[in-house]
């Protein structure tokens, strides 16, 4: 849910749950309950479309940014604590490593979104 909270945080003045899967790459089925979730626990709220009185725009709350603060908090943490005996060649080697991880993963994405609208 972290990953929801970041990409509604991310999309300025809101977005639509559709847009939402479309970004995170999720069933709308998915996101819907994982919005819900998410509504429930006060930490996105919807409110309504200005420019489509039919849909709801999704935004995070004070108490989203919070969560996220503190989650950003404990993974600093974590990886301070996971890399502590790591050499900074170690160190960077590994975020180099994860760069191109990254970027190949958008690719084979990026190709399998095209190989489905080709169907």
């Amino acid at each position: 849910m972290v990953g929801m909270l970041l990409h509604i945080d991310q999309l300025a003045g809101g977005c639509h749950a559709q847009e939402l899967a479309q970004r995170t790459r999720l069933d709308p089925s998915t996101v819907s309950r994982s919005v819900a979730a998410l509504v429930a626990h006060n930490l996105v709220q919807r409110r309504p479309d200005p420019t489509d009185k039919r849909a709801s725009l999704l935004a995070i709350t004070p108490a989203g940014r919070a969560a996220l603060a503190g989650t950003h908090s404990w993974y600093g943490e974590v990886l301070d604590r996971a890399l502590a005996d790591w050499t900074p060649g170690e160190v960077e080697a590994l975020s180099v490593a994860l760069d191109r991880f990254t970027r190949d993963i958008d690719v084979a994405l990026g190709n399998h979104d095209k190989l489905e609208a080709a169907r």
